[in-house]
This record gives structure tokens, sequence and C-alpha cells, in this order.
């Protein structure tokens, strides 16, 4: 594929992430600093039923996807018709008709209508638009091009998804924060149609849900990249959700300084894409993974101690190097999976794999949405006073420490066990370069 292709599709990063990056950063930030819903209430019962949620939409999703026939493909028509639905219900979490003490239950109501119908219609276009990843690009060096041009569109949403929101907020209201982000979101989604395509000899027969969901979790590879990946995903969600809290009532910093510090790592992060681009190619998916791990982990020790902004600003800077790994190569660590379950099943199913990974990150959002409500209720964090207790900051310290470093050891542990790498990793490619050399010799 040209160029312009491969840019035009890696832009479709920049609508997935600002999307759900300003949605994972700021809805308890909004709901519940700023509309005073219960902590508690948020967590125990908000994100078990979002959780629910997600064991059945995303492999769902993703089951049908692979079994979807038309004459435009099986993923592009999910990513056309359903961008516009997915802006909207991203604007409508930001704007609650009900305020105040006296309506928390119509409230909550609100909050979990429309992180379900958002999340489900943002599960249906982003895991379409992902499943085109391994099915366009085959070799690790084309994959390695092209997650380093999305994941430098990824550093922009997140960005744009860390650093805007409190711009936005603060000067013209939340309504108008979510009005904008979802305009970004529906126009990077409908660019990225222009450079994408599907490759007929790939759509062999997929197998039942029943036989799927059994063949997929039976996968040694993809149950030790899950296991990695789920705690990479909280470990992450845990420091995006904190920090907006650590800013405020930690650093005493601005809305501003707020937004510099969030944007600080994804920025940091362009400046290693390419560099990570050649470790994956040296080392391996695998290893590279691991290394990301190591590198991401270390800084956020220091915020045990940090109590200003400028030490806080060096600190999310240097986690920038491990970032920008984390950011590149989930994708391609489960685009090989995907290529060795080909093997194993005669079907290309990037639909299942991706629905199941995409549940594993929302179900890490819940476990974040319970670690982080458990934390501020236990250390008796309050909303409405200026000043918190020395628990509480203690208990913020404490997410923006020790829960994510814990999260990323237990990855490193995961990726100990997966075992497609080095000489079976090649094997798999050279198999899978023979399969597809003989479809495309076989189709009409």
């Amino acid at each position: 594929m040209r160029f312009v292709q491969k840019l035009a599709y890696s832009s479709g990063s920049l609508a997935a992430i600002i999307s759900y990056q300003a949605f994972v950063t700021f809805v308890q930030f909004f709901y519940i600093d700023e509309l005073k819903l219960p902590a508690m209430l948020v967590a125990t019962v908000g994100w078990t039923i979002y959780g629910v949620w997600n064991a059945i939409n995303d492999p769902l999703a993703g089951a049908i996807s692979d079994r979807t026939r038309t004459r435009w493909g099986r993923r592009i028509p999910y990513i056309l018709f359903c961008t516009l639905p997915l802006a909207l219900t991203f604007a409508l979490i930001w704007t609650p008709p009900f305020k105040g003490a006296g309506q928390s239950n119509l409230l909550f109501a609100w909050f979990l209508l429309f992180i379900l119908l958002f999340d489900g219609l943002w599960t249906i276009v982003v895991l379409n638009w992902t499943a085109l990843f391994p099915e366009m690009y085959q070799s690790l060096e084309e994959r390695a091009q092209v997650s380093g041009l999305r994941q430098a569109f990824s550093v922009i949403g997140l960005l744009m998804g860390a650093a805007l929101p409190p711009l936005l907020y603060s000067r013209f209201g939340w309504g108008t924060m979510g009005l904008v982000i979802a305009s970004v979101t529906a126009l990077f989604f409908f660019i990225s149609l222009l450079g994408s395509r599907e490759r007929p000899e790939l759509r062999a027969e997929s197998l039942p849900l029943g036989l799927a969901l059994k063949a997929t979790l039976k996968n040694r590879s993809f149950l030790a990249f899950a296991g990695a990946n789920i705690l990479i995903q909280f470990s992450f969600l845990v420091l995006q959700a904190t920090a907006p809290f650590y800013a405020k009532h930690v650093l005493q910093a601005s809305p501003n300084q707020t937004s510099v510090l969030l944007a600080t790592p994804f920025v940091g992060a362009m400046l290693f894409l390419f560099p990570w681009t050649k470790i994956i190619v040296r080392l391996g998916p695998r290893g590279a993974l691991m290394l990301a791990c190591l590198l991401f982990a270390a800084p956020w020790l220091a915020f045990q101690v940090i109590s200003d902004f400028t030490s806080a600003l060096i600190a999310v800077a240097t986690a920038a190097i491990g970032l920008a790994g984390l950011l590149m190569l989930p994708d391609i660590v489960i685009s090989d999976v995907i290529d060795e379950d080909e093997l194993n099943t005669g079907a290309r199913r990037e639909g299942i794999y991706f629905g199941i990974n995409g549940f594993l990150i929302r179900l890490a959002f819940v476990l974040q949405g319970w670690a982080m409500g458990a934390v501020l209720t236990v250390t008796g964090y309050d909303p409405s006073l200026a000043l918190q207790k020395p628990s509480a900051i203690a208990g913020l310290r404490l997410l923006m420490s020790y829960v994510p470093i814990v999260g990323l050891l237990g990855a490193l542990a995961c990726l100990f066990f997966y075992p497609l790498h080095g000489t079976r990793l090649a094997q798999v490619k050279e198999q899978l370069a023979k399969l597809h050399a003989e479809k495309v010799r076989r189709a009409p």
C-alpha cells in the first residue's frame, strides 16, 4: 500500500484514542468531583454493570464481525455506519440534565445509560478498524512501520484527550468539551476509511460463536498475552484516572498545569516511536514489550514523595520512554497470535481476538474503578474539601505509584510464559506466507 493510504488508515487511531482517553481520564472526575455522585456507588454498581456489559458486547461484536459478509466487506460497513451514533453518545455523557443531591438517582441512571451506549458503539467501530491492521499488513517490518504511524496519531489523540478537556471545560463548560471531542472523533474515523481495504482471499468461513470462544480461550499464546495486557491497561488506566485528582489535591496545580502534566508523557512518547520500531525488529515483539514494561514502571516510584509540579513533570517525562513502547506493541503481539491461530483453525479471526482483547481492556477499566473507588473511600477522600486529609493524600500517592508498578511487574511475569517468539514465531511466519500464497493462487 502507498504511504498516504497507510497514513489515512492510521489516522483512525486519533479518533479511537481521543474519545476513550477523555472518557477514562475525566468521566469519574466529572461525575464524582464535579457532580458529587458517591465514589463507591460509581465504583461498585456503575463499573460492575459496565464490566458485565463488556463481557457480552466485545466478544459478541468480534464474532459477528468475523461472520459478516457484504459486498463492502465485513469490517468497513460497521465503521461507516456507526461512527456518527458513537460521536453523539459521547457528547451526551457530558450533558446530563440532572444535578444536585436530590437528583442523584436520575444522574446515576444517565451516567450508566450513556457510558454503556458509548462503550458499545466504541467497541463496534474500533474493533472493526483495528481488525483491519493484521489483515492489511503481514510482515513484522510493515506492522512496525504502520504501528509507529498509528501510535503517532495515538499520541496526538492521547495528548488532545488528556490536555484539551481541562482547557475546554474550564472556559466553555463540559458540554462544549464533549461536543468538540465528539466532532474530532467522527472526522478522523471517516478519514481512516480512505486508507482501509479488505483482502477477499482471507475471508475464510469463520467458526461458530461457541467454537470460536473455545478455540480462543484455549490458545496458550493469547492467554499469556491477555494476562499481560490486562495488567498493563490496568496500570495505565489507574494513572490516567488518578492524575487529575493528584494534580488538584497533592500538587495544588491549576487546570492549565494539569493539562501540561497530562500532555507531557504523550508528547515525549512521540520522540521515541521511531527508535521503538528498531527495537521491536531487533528484540522481537515479546522482548520489546518486556523492556517497555520495565522502563514505564520505574519513574512512578517517585510519586511517593513528589509534592511539587516541576518534579512531577520530570517524572512523567521520563515515563515517556517506556510509554512509547507500550503504545506500539500490544497490537503487534496480538497480530502474531492471530497469525498462529489461522494456522491452527484455518479461519482468519481478527474480530473475536480483538473483541475479547477489548473486553479485557474494559475489564481493566472496571478493576481500576473498583481500586480507585475503594482507595478514595477507605482513605477518606471528600470532594467538598479544598484541602484533603493526610490519609486521602496518602491514598492518591498509592494510586500514582505502587498500584501501577505492581500491575506492570505482573505483566512482565505473564510475558515470561508467552511462547510465540524466536524460532517458533519465525516458523509461524514462514508457514503463513505459504498458506496465503496458496489462497491467492486459488482465488478466482
